[in-house]
């Protein structure tokens, strides 16, 4: 399948290898990765991106690269599907470089997969998995129609605010 339509900024394309340089870089930055375990490393980062690649031989979908349309790396976002109290549910999730935080470009880009979700995958439901102290991404969330459902409580994962949309 392919990626989400471009926006009026940014477009999508698949991850592959020669992303590893910029997936690093965002992956282990400490203030992208604040809400997450810790930041990534290079291996973790090429893992990223396999598991991405994986994603899209699977299902057709995953994270995908986001750029401006003049090629400038943004971050990344896409769907995937997620564990959430013992059910799959598809998530979109979404990263922006920490110096192009608060310029809207994680909610253009949220709201275009969210687009995809509905109409490219006739998807029912989409939800995002977010630190409960996250606001920022929280806000990205409720900016694209979602509100706040539940805490994810299982795993080995500290307790996530779930957010959900029906579609």
């Amino acid at each position: 399948m392919a990626p989400p339509h471009p926006t009026d900024r940014l477009q999508f394309r698949e991850m592959t290898d020669a992303d590893l340089d910029n997936m690093t870089a965002l992956l282990g930055d400490p203030e992208v990765m604040r809400f997450y375990p810790a930041p990534k490393s290079r291996d973790e980062a090429a893992s990223w991106i396999y598991w991405n690649c994986e994603n899209y031989a699977e299902h057709g979908y995953g994270l995908w690269i986001v750029e401006t349309h003049e090629g400038e790396f943004i971050g990344d976002c896409g769907l995937t599907w997620q564990q959430v109290n013992g059910a799959q549910k598809l998530e979109v999730g979404y990263r922006v470089r920490s110096d192009l935080h608060g310029q809207g470009y994680a909610t253009e880009a949220a709201a275009a997969c969210r687009d995809y979700a509905r109409e490219d995958l006739a998807a029912k439901e989409l939800i995002a998995i977010i630190h409960p102290d996250n606001r920022a991404s929280e806000r990205v969330a409720e900016k694209i129609g979602m509100h706040r459902i539940a805490d994810d409580l299982g795993g080995n994962v500290p307790v996530r605010a779930v957010l959900s949309m029906q579609l």
